[in-house]
């Protein structure tokens, strides 16, 4: 047999991450960048030589999706992995990828006056003697999520390489704009016939995040009365204090800087105002359902005494929820996070149910009725110069891909639905 062939990683991956992908915000072009297009072309391109079939790219959602089809006879669901193309939001122009042979745990001159340095990043402990890919200092790196579609691409071409391992049918699905939260929102997961899925974005090895922060934005808009001051007595309503008012009714504990693991917060992005006039931006996250909801209910109630207190329509919510925690859905689908369990203990990967402070994809195609956790892509310090991974934290995500696809033929008629907990 076979092993998984790391110079193919490798290779794809610096390949990859040259390519500027970055996605745009303020764009409403499908995908929001003309590069992520180049890329899942390109993709399509490898998938096509890897030998699998139904190979599509759709414009409507600027997927490029690919079926490796089953070798056994034995009745077992199709399986889906996910890794998004784009960049985020830092320097993506030139990105010259830098390999380090046999890191010896010392510091690396990055450029540009930046230093990656194991006493900075401890994490790089962890990966002595491995091959180290970083960037340049000027570009991040791409890890977020190139080393989710190396991976994939490595298993892949690791299950065409050994076609003694069998397996049912595997689907492969690559996106676009998913650092601002648009593309998974655009999938037609009509392309993607599968019982559930994994994304491979962001993590350390044996990481599983079967919830996510559920996510709402608001604005609160604040009408004043203005008078001269001399003659405000009963008369005068400043809106600025009115927006004060407000973020003081808000949970002082429940603020970014003061949460972790499972915790949620308000946290306020803007105050901007005057007498006349006051606006707050807000964003409100939660891993809970109930509490995501009882969240919004207080902002709710916070608006309507304020209104009580100053008049009617002194005070205007605009609330809208952006995403949602594939967590519920899971939640009644175990097996999902279970059989990912078993694969890691068969590789020696201590299982770490960790909280994904943040969205991802899966968020989106689990709403669409796919229950889609996040594993891993072995990569560290995302969105920024001092991006890095490993060519052998990319295997392992090939090997645990591989494995988890094992398990799954072998456990598909005695599925393990142990009831999950956020602690294994």
């Amino acid at each position: 047999m076979k092993t998984v062939d790391n110079n193919y990683i490798q290779e794809k991956f610096v390949e990859y991450c040259k390519m500027n992908t970055r996605s745009f915000d303020d764009s409403n072009e499908v995908p929001t960048s003309s590069g992520q297009v180049v890329l899942l072309n390109k993709i399509a391109q490898e998938l096509k030589d890897l030998g699998l079939t139904d190979i599509t790219y759709s414009d409507k959602d600027a997927y490029t999706v690919g079926k490796l089809p089953a070798n056994t006879d034995k009745k077992v669901s199709p399986i889906g992995f996910v890794a998004h193309v784009d960049t985020a939001d830092f320097n993506s122009e030139n990105v010259v990828p830098q390999v380090h042979n046999n890191y010896d745990g010392q510091d690396i001159e990055l450029g540009h006056g930046l230093t990656l340095s194991a006493k900075q990043f401890p994490s790089l402990n962890k990966h002595i003697g491995e091959t180290l890919i970083t960037a340049s200092g000027d570009t991040l790196l791409g890890a977020d999520d190139k080393a989710g579609i190396a991976g994939l691409l490595g298993m892949l071409k690791y299950l065409v390489d050994n076609p003694e391992i069998k397996h049912g049918e595997i689907w492969v699905a690559f996106g676009p704009d998913e650092e601002i939260g648009k593309g998974a929102a655009r999938f037609d997961t009509r392309r993607f016939p599968v019982e559930f899925a994994y994304t491979l974005d962001n993590g350390d090895p044996g990481d599983i995040a079967f919830e996510t922060f559920n996510a709402a934005a608001a604005k609160i808009t604040f009408h004043g009365t203005v008078v001269h001051p001399g003659e405000a007595y009963h008369l005068m309503v400043n809106a600025a204090l009115m927006a004060s008012e407000f973020i003081q009714n808000l949970p002082a504990s429940q603020v970014p800087e003061n949460s972790k693991d499972f915790d949620g917060y308000f946290m306020v992005l803007s105050n901007n105002g005057n007498v006349d006039h006051a606006q707050i931006s807000l964003i409100i996250r939660d891993f809970d359902t109930d509490g995501f909801n009882d969240k919004k209910q207080l902002v709710q109630n916070i608006v309507d005494r304020l209104n009580q207190k100053y008049g009617a329509d002194r005070v205007e919510l605009q609330m809208h929820d952006q995403y949602h925690s594939p967590g519920d859905l899971i939640k009644k689908h175990p097996y999902v996070v279970n059989l990912v369990r078993h694969a890691y203990e068969k590789i020696g990967l201590k299982t770490k149910v960790i909280p994904f402070r943040g969205g991802t994809d899966g968020d989106f195609i689990s709403e669409k009725g796919i229950p889609t956790p996040n594993l891993f892509n072995g990569g560290a310090n995302f969105h920024g110069p001092y991006e890095y991974v490993t060519v052998e934290s990319m295997a392992l995500l090939t090997k645990a891909l591989t494995t988890i696809i094992q398990t799954h033929l072998e456990m598909n008629d005695n599925r393990d639905q142990t009831p999950l907990k956020r602690k294994y």
